[in-house]
């Protein structure tokens, strides 16, 4: 063989193998999961007063905590009309009236707004129930 075929030959080799150690010597990447836990959507809808005169409608959902249970319902007890399988829904509801209730319109129609009141719905939630709740999402609002 010709030497100098030889060494680019070499050169090639050499490199294929330099990469293919690289390749799978390198950590595999996990992906990572974005939602971490159960979203339990709030069965009925709220329709609120505001301060003002005005009235939001909107429905809630929860980002339940991966060992958090949401109940199991039976054909022959079922849960109250509007209500799911949530142990404490109904204060869970409550909480998130309570708190709604007589916040001006600006609360549900910015974005600032409607995160500042996620959070104080989420605080009083964790401080009042045992439901281990990671996020509150408001899917739909509307302000009239």
């Amino acid at each position: 063989m010709n030497k100098k075929l030889l060494i680019p030959i070499i050169v090639v080799i050499v490199g294929v193998v330099g990469f293919a150690g690289y390749t799978f010597a390198m950590p595999k990447k996990h992906a990572k999961v974005k939602v971490d836990g159960t979203i339990y959507i709030l069965p009925k809808q709220f329709t609120l007063n505001m301060r003002g005169g005005q009235y939001a409608t909107l429905t809630v959902a929860l980002l339940l905590a991966p060992t958090q249970s949401i109940g199991v319902t039976s054909p022959t007890n079922p849960p109250p009309t509007g209500f799911g399988s949530l142990t404490e829904e109904a204060v869970i509801r409550a909480i998130i009236t309570n708190d709604v209730t007589d916040q001006p319109a600006s609360a549900l129609v910015t974005q600032p707004g409607r995160r500042a009141l996620e959070h104080r719905i989420l605080a009083d939630i964790r401080a009042q129930t045992d439901t281990k709740v990671n996020n509150i999402y408001f899917t739909d609002v509307a302000v009239q």
